[in-house]
């Protein structure tokens, strides 16, 4: 039977359940729980992803409650399974989430959504991958910085890692785990830092950071990228390829940024 009251704790599964025509079943959402705008602002609000509040949570009586290892802190999602049934996902690579996408599906009795979801995000992937193979190996060293103060980056266990790998950028940090610190950005100088990727989350980088971080890596190109293309796993990915293709024209553009060699 289809769960009649879901909470997500994870603001990708929350669109996800949009998609899959679960609107009325939707419960409790967090406050980073923001897309569709129209239809997600009128779904009541249980804290954030790192602090959910468990007596809201409580009072909202869910059947189903979809959790994150990576978005939601253990203690409490250990604290909800001590009551609730809780759904914990672990999402680093695409196979991994058209089988959360299926998974999702199947215990929502929506498997036929669910499939065209996955069949369509699919195609658009493949249509990219066409496209880039058809383009010269460019694989341009590239930092994706995910916070400031300090600076932080992405290992090759996260599914941002494989977004990079996915449209040709090698990931400067690819061989690190999770979200390595870095102490002195200049240094990365030594290695060759061709490209920076400055997300709009989790830190909302803006065009005034740009300047700070060119001052640092003067060689490097830097360019803000809307960082749910690259993190925002489930039904948002079947958009990302279209901006994906955007972007790397972009960066590809070798008039408009004259550092960044075919190699």
């Amino acid at each position: 039977m289809t769960p009649s009251r879901i909470i997500s704790l994870v603001p990708s599964i929350t669109l996800l359940l949009f998609d899959l025509g679960l609107e009325d079943n939707i419960a409790g959402r967090t406050k980073f729980c923001i897309h569709p705008e129209e239809k997600a602002k009128n779904i009541p609000t249980i804290g954030g992803t790192k602090n959910v509040n468990l007596q809201k949570i409580k009072a909202l009586k869910p059947d189903l409650i979809i959790a994150n290892k990576e978005e939601n802190e253990r203690e409490q999602i250990e604290a909800l399974q001590r009551e609730f049934n809780v759904l914990v996902t672990d999402i680093e690579t695409m196979e991994d989430n058209y089988k959360m996408i299926e998974e999702i599906g199947r215990i929502t009795e929506r498997e036929d959504k669910a499939e065209n979801i996955i069949k369509q995000t699919k195609a658009n992937f493949l249509n990219l991958e066409e496209f880039i193979s058809k383009s010269s190996n460019f694989q341009i060293n590239t930092l994706y910085l995910i916070w400031r103060k300090p600076y932080m980056t992405i290992g090759n266990d996260t599914f941002i890692h494989g977004m990079l790998q996915t449209i040709g950028l090698k990931n400067i940090f690819g061989d690190e785990k999770r979200y390595p610190v870095i102490e002195d950005l200049g240094e990365l100088s030594t290695v060759n830092c061709e490209l920076v990727l400055l997300s709009s989350e989790p830190y909302p980088f803006k065009e005034n950071h740009i300047a700070e971080i060119q001052q640092q890596l003067p060689n490097a190109k830097v360019l803000l990228v809307d960082g749910e293309f690259f993190s925002w796993y489930g039904s948002k990915m079947i958009h990302a390829p279209a901006y994906f293709l955007q972007l790397l024209n972009t960066i590809h553009d070798t008039d408009k940024f004259p550092g960044i060699k075919k190699h």
